[in-house]
This record gives structure tokens, C-alpha cells and sequence, in this order.
């Protein structure tokens, strides 16, 4: 017997669902049409092959809601009498078959009743699948005596029903970071996705015997708005999904940005002067499901009280406005916040102050809702509401957790519109793994972090600053405003200080204070691009840095401002290399600083110092002067200037205990001393121009070059450092690892021009989205003989040694290469000369851009 006609069916119905989408078609209408055709598919075949059987045929999970997007799976099932007929079984089993056959994904179980109700009396996800059940045909008998052994009063009570559906919801939101915010969210298991929703309905289902959520407005546990935003909520999540599995052609549920571009552009989306397409579809994704957050937190909430709480428990006043009831902040009627909408900032102090509440009750949740438009101008202007804000800001406890729960409920951007412009606010690129505001209030944590004793051992140089701030407001409000500008075109850095400022005068701010937010606003970039860009190593940086900075206050709040961005940005971001690289020009500009910027510091100076040091590291570790001095008349003042005194010590040791004379030279690699990853040093003729294959070799290794330095030596060698860490953090880094690299490092020395290391590790999936013009611009170093090249590319595997092949084609000497990666993109600065240590002449530069951009392209 053939079933192609079925197949055919499905097919044709499955193109009439996807014109009916893209025609702009109800979404709600769709998932069930596409429920129906499966239906009316099933039904036929069990009628065609399934006779004189007395088991039925149930729809459950999504498909038993009625809700099917083009490719969910079809979960069924088939539900038997206690005992089956001859053949019966073999029946069954190929009427699963057949469903495979013609090209459905069926999810089916098989149990008697009584299997059903052991099943689910231990297992509540069966039980949860088999409430949504839905007989398709079949003994209705049979399906009744299901529904009648998974009754609360059977199994489940909505109290411990309640319980277990609430460890769910944790442990999943758990896997997802607790945040709707994921650069890839998922639209079904996110915080806030459709799963949010259909836990609301379970607890419904399960409390009140409620078939549908419309039903707990008749139970006073929503109002019509609210019902109306969940639903608006899950009919965009549905097109979102719906779109999905149109796009990919398969059951698909996560965000990838492998489809953001596409689906924006399906949904209608365009880009616009500030805002690409796919931002404004993901703004849109975040602000829904921060709202149907809310709603799950404040519904959730409620059932909780109604189930496991005492509702007739006594109220403990705590003011003419604010109750503490089963320890919950609730309003003491619902007319307080329209009497005095002030108590809807009293409130996030209140839970400050009172760090032993649970929380905020779900009424009260509700009333600060409907009351959201009196955040207003003239609530804005009240000193009252000024004084309260700068009390949470200020507070020793909860500063971070109650910004956050004020941005959940919608006040915090209503109080600072220019924050409300930000919330969901998506940057489609893979440096920022957040929305704008979740990273703006991750950085405020971060800087909170700091400032409290118990986390001291986290970042102890930055605790010790920040709990020594006799201002330390002025560092979060330069955290809540340093991004605050984000998506309206210019600079946001300026603009943003001018935001700040204002905000600032207008909350009763000193001068003083007002004009070092703007200027931690305007100015929140520089010390992590000069750390990662320029020469630390020149005085003319640490000197031209520390004019900018001005004063140690400056600089103080502006350290632990930058540490608390890059971190809030992406945890992945930060590593122990920017932490030395931050403390390094720290403390260079701290010291700048306290000589005057009337008396900067001399080169020579710098140099006799980290002679002095390395010295007395190498005196220690029992090396001869003779030695010492020996290895030193190699070096040149620009080599102290460009290594660390610890550095300049580890050298120093190994080439005096090694045969310098070598016509191949050395190599040596070590753990760094401050932190992970490792350091190599070659000790190479000049002739052999080692950069292009050492990148290569540790690229193809798996390393992560964060930096490299060549200063070449008074004997025609040169010293080439690297600074490289696993790039898969799961790898350990151990004495066979360390041989590994050495003895592939070791090979460069002998390797040619020719043979250099192909890099056959894969773009990532993600990188592969995103096209990054090369982009080379040159300027003249302060340093004699030297031009800076940066370069904006593309990240890939292999890009520095690609780069190293052109250096080497175009008669290119690097000095230094300062590696720095912005999610897709790179942004390297290379400090280059001639072949004969002469800045490159314009004509060359012209011909190496060319070679660099036809190289990368």
C-alpha cells in the first residue's frame, strides 16, 4: 500500500501555511491550521490501519494543546486497554512506522493507564505532558480513565506540583544564565521564552482546572491588560519560531545569528540611519520577553501565595505606605502609588534596608505597573524622588540587585529615559555578549563587587581602590551612563557625558562630582585602548596618558571603571594578560602623576631602574656579574624600555647559561608570573624574520596570541617575545603541552621563508556571519625609525602570519605587535620600519596596504 498521496498532502499543506505566513497571516491561526492538518492525517491512517483495536490515540505536549509550528515534533500516545488482541501490538508498531514513513518526526510512548499513572506519579514532567493530552480518536472511556488517575487529588497536589514546576523553571533559566539576554537566546527555554508562559498555564491547569489562561482573569489572578500581554508576548515569540523552522528547515529554536539577519529581514524589518534590521528585531525579542519575565515573576508569585501561603497571615506595618506580609513588600492598599508615586522609588530602598524580605508582593507588582505613567517630567524634577535615587545608589547593600529589579518593572528607564532607549538594545556583533542595559547593570555589579569586603580576594588591587573612594557613586552613575548613548549615531562616549552631566547637576551633585562623571563618560575607553594599543614601554605614552587623566582620583575611578566594562562585557574577554596590561599603565600613570606632569619622566631613568631590579633578580638566582654584563652590551636601551625588569632577568639568565653563539638560535617558554597562558622568547638572526611562522606554528597549536615583541641585538640577532594562552580554555596548559610548543618553535629556527605553518583551523560559525572590511591606516611613531600600522580585519585563523608573509614579501621589520580582538574583528597595531630601520616612505606604505588588503580580502 502506498501513501505518497499523504506525503504529497503534507507538502502542499506545508507550502499553503508558509504563503499564509509570509502573507502576514495570524500566527495563532497557523500553528493550530498546521495542528489540524496532522489531525485529520493521523486520524485517517489509524482508521486505515489500526481495526478492531481498543487502544486510543492521544495527542499530548504541544501537540496537545492544539499547537503545532511547521516542524515540532508530534508527540502521541497511544494508550492501551489492560490486555491487547492477537496481532494487535505488530498493528501498532507499524502504524508508528507508517508516520515515519510519510515523513513526520513522532514522539510516541505506549502505556496502559496503569503504567500512565506510575509513570507520572514519579516522573512530573509525564505528568505535566499527559495534562495537555488530547484524545484524536479512540475509547473515550479509555482516555477519561487517564485524565481521572493524573487528578490532583491522585497525584501531584498543586502545592508540590507548584514546587517541583518552580526547581524546574530555576535549574533551566540556570542553563541559560539567568538572563534573557544571550547573544543566542533560545525562544522556547530562555527567561522569558514561550516556556515561561506555558509554566503559568501548567500551574493554572493544575490549581484551578483552568484550560486556558483567559480563565484566571475570572479568578481575579490577571487582569484583561495583562492576559493581553502575554498574549501579544507569545504570539511574537510563535512568529519568531514559526519563522525558524521555515528558515532552517528543521525543528529549531534558538536565536542564531546565523539567522538573526535573515529572519529580520522575513519579518519585515529594514535598517534604518542608527539601527541595522536585525537590532530592531532583537530589541524587540528582548523587550518581550523582559516582559513576559515580569509577568512569570509576578504570577509565579501569586501562586505562591494563593497555594503555600497563609492568606489570612498577619501584616507587619512598616510605614503609612509599605506592609511586610509572609515576608513580602506589599503596598497597604492599592491607591498608594496614585497618592503618592514617590513609594515607587521608596520601595527599592525599602528592600534594601530590609534585606531579610523576599521580595515584592505580586499585587504590588501589578499596582506599580498600572501605575508606570506617573513616572513622569514632574516626577522626574521632585528633590524628593532625586534624594531617594541616590539613596539606593548609595546604599551599603543591594545596590545592583534592586537596579535591576527596577529595570525589570520599567522604572528605571522611565526615571532616566535615556536608559529606556537602551533597554533591549542588541549590537550584532560578538564582542558584546549583552543588550546594552544588561551589560550596563553587569558593570555597575562589577564596580558594586569591588566595593564590598566580602569580595576582596576576586580583585583585590580594584577592591583597595574602590573601598577608598570617598565618593564611590561617582564610579556606578559613570557605569550607568558610560553606554547610555548607544544606537542614536555620533559618539556615544560624548553624548553620553553630556546625559551624565545633566543628570548629575539636576540630582543635587557637587560641580565637581557632575563634571567627573561626564568625564569618566567621555573618557571610559581610553585606558583599555592605550593599554592594548600603544607602547607602555614609552614615556611618551605613560606621559601624554597621564596629562589626559590629570589627578590620581581620576585615574583611580577610571581603572576600576575599565576593568568593570571589559569584564561586563563578555566574561570570556578578560584574561590575565589586560589585567597586567590595566595595571601596568596604572601604575606608569599613577607614578607619572605624583612626580607632576611638569616632570615627566626620562627614558635614561627608566632604564637604570629596571637594570637595578633585574639585577637584583639575577644576583639572587646566582649569576656572575661578568655574565650579566656580558649578555647587557647585546641590549640596547630600547630593549629596557620594551620588557619588564622580570623579563629583562628571565633573558639575561637564559642566555647567560645557554651558547649564544649558536648559528640557529634559542628558545625558551615559561608560565607567566602574573597570571595564565604562557611566554616564549626566540633568540634569532635578525635574517630570519621568525614572526610570520611563530604565529602560525601557535595558531595551528590552538594558542591565542595576546602580544609580540622583536627588539633586535648589537650581534645581528634580535630577542622575539610572545605572550600566547589556549584559545580552548577546557585545555590544560602542562609540561607535555609546554614541550609540544617548545619543540614546534624550536623547528622555526631552522624552518625557510617558504615553509611556513599552514593554519587549517575553521572560522567559527558565528565569525562566518559577519563581513569586517580590512581597513590599514598609518601614522609616525614618537620612537626614531618607526611607523605604526593599524589594521581592522576580519578575525580569523592564520591572519597574523598571513600579515607576517606580506611584512616579509614587502622588505618589512616589525618591532611590536599589539593584538587586540573585538569579537569578529581584530585590531592590531604593528610598530614597522624598513629593512634599514627607517620609517616606511609614503609610496611603500601605499604598496603595503595594497599587499595587506589584496592579502585578506
Amino acid at each position: 500500500m502506498t501513501y505518497n498521496p499523504i506525503r504529497n498532502e503534507l507538502a502542499t499543506a506545508g507550502e499553503d501555511l508558509l504563503r499564509r505566513f509570509e502573507a502576514g497571516e495570524s500566527v495563532v491561526e497557523l500553528v493550530q491550521a498546521r495542528s489540524a492538518v496532522i489531525d485529520d492525517v493521523l486520524i485517517r491512517l489509524w482508521n486505515d490501519t489500526v481495526l478492531d483495536c481498543d487502544a486510543a490515540l492521544v495527542a499530548v505536549g504541544g501537540y496537545g494543546r492544539g499547537e503545532l509550528h511547521p516542524f515540532s515534533d508530534i508527540d502521541v500516545l497511544l494508550l492501551l486497554p489492560e490486555s491487547l488482541g492477537p496481532g494487535h501490538e505488530e498493528v501498532l508498531s507499524a502504524f508508528i512506522a507508517l508516520l515515519w514513513d510519510i515523513g513526520l518526526e513522532v514522539g510516541h510512548s505506549v502505556r496502559t493507564v496503569a503504567q500512565c499513572f506510575d509513570e507520572a506519579s514519579t516522573d512530573i514532567s509525564v505528568a505535566t505532558t499527559l495534562m495537555e493530552s488530547r484524545l484524536l480518536t479512540g475509547p473515550d472511556e479509555l482516555f477519561a480513565a487517564m485524565q481521572e488517575i493524573i487528578q490532583p487529588d491522585r497525584m501531584w497536589p498543586s502545592a508540590v506540583f507548584f514546587e517541583e514546576k518552580l526547581k524546574e523553571q530555576i535549574s533551566r533559566h540556570h542553563r541559560y544564565h539567568d538572563t534573557a539576554y544571550n547573544l543566542e537566546p533560545n525562544v522556547k527555554g530562555s527567561p522569558g521564552g514561550l516556556r515561561d508562559i506555558q509554566m503559568i498555564a501548567w500551574v493554572a491547569k493544575r490549581h484551578f482546572g483552568a484550560s486556558t489562561l483567559a480563565e484566571l482573569v475570572d479568578h481575579k489572578f490577571l487582569t484583561p491588560g495583562q492576559l493581553q500581554r502575554l498574549r501579544d508576548g507569545e504570539h511574537f515569540l510563535w512568529r519568531i519560531r514559526f519563522a525558524l523552522h521555515t528558515l532552517t528547515g528543521r525543528r529549531e529554536d534558538r536565536l542564531l545569528f546565523d539567522h538573526q539577519v535573515r529572519l529580520a529581514e522575513m519579518l519585515g524589518y529594514e535598517d534604518a540611519s542608527y539601527t541595522l534590521a536585525v537590532e530592531q528585531l532583537m530589541q524587540r525579542y528582548y523587550r518581550t520577553v523582559m516582559e513576559l519575565s515580569r509577568l512569570n515573576e509576578m504570577l509565579l508569585q501569586q501562586f505562591e501565595e494563593a497555594i503555600l501561603m497563609d492568606p489570612n497571615a498577619p501584616a507587619t506595618r512598616l510605614n503609612d505606605r509599605f506592609e511586610v506580609k509572609n515576608g513580602f513588600l506589599k503596598t497597604v492598599d492599592e491607591g498608594v502609588f496614585g497618592r503618592d508615586p514617590s513609594a515607587m522609588l521608596e520601595l527599592f530602598l525599602l528592600l534594601q534596608q530590609h534585606p531579610e524580605l523576599r521580595g515584592v508582593s505580586a499585587y504590588t507588582v501589578g499596582s506599580i505597573k498600572r501605575h508606570l505613567a506617573l513616572i513622569n517630567d514632574e516626577f522626574r524634577q521632585n528633590p524628593r524622588n532625586h534624594r531617594l535615587f541616590l539613596d539606593i545608589l548609595r546604599a551599603p547593600e543591594g545596590v545592583t540587585h534592586e537596579l535591576r529589579r527596577m529595570n525589570l518593572y520599567g522604572v528605571l528607564g522611565l526615571y532616566i529615559p535615556s536608559f529606556g532607549r537602551i533597554v533591549g538594545r542588541m549590537q550584532y556583533d560578538l564582542f558584546h555578549a549583552y543588550t546594552v542595559d544588561e551589560h550596563t547593570l553587569f558593570v555597575v555589579s562589577n564596580l558594586r563587587r569591588f566595593a564590598l569586603q566580602r569580595f576582596n580576594d576576586e580583585f583585590p588591587h580594584c577592591s583597595q581602590i574602590m573601598q577608598s573612594m570617598e565618593k564611590p557613586e561617582i564610579a556606578y552613575l559613570g557605569g550607568l551612563f558610560h553606554d547610555i548613548a548607544k544606537g542614536r549615531g555620533g559618539d556615544h562616549s560624548e553624548l553620553g557625558a553630556v546625559d551624565a552631566e545633566a543628570f548629575c547637576l539636576e540630582h543635587g551633585l557637587s560641580t565637581y562630582a557632575a563634571r567627573t562623571v561626564a568625564w569618566l563618560v567621555r573618557h571610559h575607553l581610553i585606558l583599555s585602548t592605550t593599554a592594548q594599543k600603544q607602547d607602555l614601554g614609552d614615556p611618551d605614552v605613560i606621559n601624554a596618558f597621564a596629562e589626559i587623566v590629570g589627578d590620581p582620583a581620576h585615574l583611580d575611578y577610571l581603572y576600576v571603571l575599565t576593568v568593570a566594562d571589559v569584564r561586563g562585557t563578555d566574561p570570556k574577554l578578560w584574561n590575565s594578560w589586560k589585567a597586567q596590561l590595566f595595571r601596568d599603565l596604572y601604575e606608569l600613570t599613577k607614578r607619572a602623576l605624583r612626580r607632576g606632569l611638569e616632570n615627566p619622566i626620562e627614558s635614561e631613568q627608566l632604564v637604570r631602574e629596571k637594570q637595578d631590579k633585574a639585577r637584583r633578580y639575577l644576583e639572587a638566582a646566582g649569576v656572575d656579574d661578568d655574565r650579566i654584563a656580558a649578555i647587557w652590551k647585546l641590549f640596547d636601551d630600547h630593549y629596557f624600555l620594551r620588557y619588564r625588569s622580570s623579563e629583562v632577568a628571565w633573558h639575561t639568565e637564559w642566555l647567560a647559561a645557554a651558547d649564544t653563539d649558536s648559528d640557529i638560535g634559542l628558545v625558551d617558554i615559561r608560565r607567566r608570573r602574573t597570571g595564565d597562558g604562557l611566554e616564549a622568547a626566540l633568540f634569532t638572526p635578525q635574517t630570519k624574520r621568525t614572526f610570520a611562522h611563530v604565529t602560525a606554528v601557535l595558531d595551528q597549536l590552538g594558542m591565542t596570541i595576546m602580544d609580540a615583541r622583536i627588539v633586535p641585538l648589537d650581534n645581528d640577532y634580535s630577542i622575539d617575545a610572545y605572550v600566547f594562552m589556549e584559545s580552548d580554555e577546557r585545555v590544560s596548559i602542562d609540561a607535555e603541552r609546554i614541550a609540544k610548543i617548545q619543540q614546534a618553535l624550536t623547528r622555526v629556527l631552522t624552518a625557510g621563508d617558504d615553509e611556513v605553518t599552514t593554519v587549517t583551523r575553521a572560522v567559527t560559525r558565528q565569525a562566518r556571519m559577519f563581513s569586517t572590511q580590512t581597513r590599514v591606516d598609518f601614522s609616525q611613531g614618537k620612537t626614531d625609525g618607526q611607523t605604526i600600522l593599524e589594521l581592522t580585519t576580519a578575525d580569523r585563523p592564520g591572519l597574523l602570519s598571513k600579515v607576517g608573509q606580506v611584512f616579509i614579501k614587502q622588505g618589512i621589520n616589525i618591532a611590536s605587535a599589539k593584538i587586540m580582538t573585538i569579537g569578529e574583528r581584530a585590531e592590531d597595531v604593528f610598530y614597522i620600519s624598513d629593512r634599514a630601520g627607517r620609517p616606511i616612505a609614503k609610496a611603500a606604505q601605499d604598496e603595503l596596504a595594497d599587499a595587506l588588503v589584496e592579502e585578506l580580502k
